[in-house]
């Protein structure tokens, strides 16, 4: 634990020049004395920081000298690769790793280069998890079906109260929610329990398989499946342009192949697959005038209340 900080605190000095024992000690997360302890071990060890007496001072590394701890290991390289989703890597344990790959790379660039990663990060953000995700702890199974994807141990644990022995491909974080992806199926990572990561032996990955690809393919499977009604829509020029903005998108291509010719109006019939008659009703709401259901009857009839209580409203002095 130790080393890693003292590498830490040299790849730092390395990277930004010279920093005050509070800021390294708020990088580090120790407190200032154990920062002048760890600086009179590197000096006893060699490594030539000395301290700047007086306003603006701190520590700084000899000029001209480079560490020659930059070269990143395995799991540095594919934690940098993480990056973008720092909330991803803490919940996975791979945080520290994250950040020791970063102070590498930092510490690797030329001095003019050194506040590029700064200058990214004041410009650009990525919020992988939707907005409305609930801030709940990332599960518990979570960490240990990590480590296993990573090193290509089979597992075995409780799924839903069955036990399963699997070759865990990947993990996807869709809108705060953990899946894990086997060769032939996914699994929602918080409702396994008890997993026991094979350490003895390693599967052998089909090195044709691609993650991003199988996700969209098996994804868009899952949300076809829960379409399982139609309802029957004329929609203006206008409503059928916003259909791609109000209904689900797993629906479109359905509902544009059964469009009929536009009448005169300019008004076209489609049938729309929806997952449930209240959920079509959310999404025909939306559309206000610009769409006419024609069929199911109890839908028309509950979009004609509504426009009733709407008018009742709207329609007082």
């Amino acid at each position: 634990m130790r080393a890693a900080r003292l590498m830490s605190l040299v790849l730092l000095l390395q990277a930004r020049g010279g920093m005050t024992a509070a800021e390294l000690a708020r990088e580090l997360e120790v407190s200032e004395r154990t920062v002048h302890r760890d600086v009179l071990a590197l000096s006893e060890a060699g490594v030539p920081v000395y301290a700047d007496r007086g306003r603006g001072g701190g520590y700084r590394l000899l000029d001209g000298y480079r560490t020659r701890l930059t070269g990143l290991d395995r799991a540095e390289a594919e934690a940098l690769f993480l990056s973008g989703v720092p909330e991803a890597l803490r919940e996975m344990g791979l945080g520290e790793v994250a950040a020791t790959a970063r102070l590498k790379a930092s510490a690797a660039l030329s001095p003019g280069m050194r506040d590029a990663p700064a200058t990214a990060a004041q410009r650009f953000h990525l919020d992988a998890p939707g907005w409305f995700a609930s801030e709940k702890p990332p599960p518990e199974a979570l960490a240990p079906l990590a480590r296993a994807v990573w090193d290509d141990r089979p597992v075995t644990a409780l799924y839903r109260g069955a036990e399963r022995t699997l070759e865990p491909y990947g993990l996807v974080l869709k809108a705060g929610v953990w899946y894990l992806a086997t060769r032939f199926a996914i699994y929602r990572v918080d409702r396994f329990a008890e997993v026991e990561i094979h350490s003895d032996r390693r599967f052998e990955r089909d090195r044709d398989f691609d993650l991003a690809a199988f996700w969209g393919e098996r994804s868009a499977e899952f949300a076809r499946s829960l379409l399982r009604m139609r309802v029957t829509v004329r929609l203006s020029p206008a409503g059928y342009r916003r259909l791609p903005v109000f209904a689900d998108p797993a629906a479109l291509g359905d509902a544009r192949a059964s469009a009929g010719e536009p009448d005169g109006q300019g008004w076209v019939t489609v049938s729309l697959p929806v997952e449930s008659l209240e959920v079509a009703y959310g999404q025909m709401i939306r559309f206000g005038p610009e769409a006419e259901v024609i069929d199911p009857p109890e839908l028309r009839e509950a979009l004609a209340e509504a426009a009733a209580r709407l008018r009742a409203l709207y329609g007082r002095a």
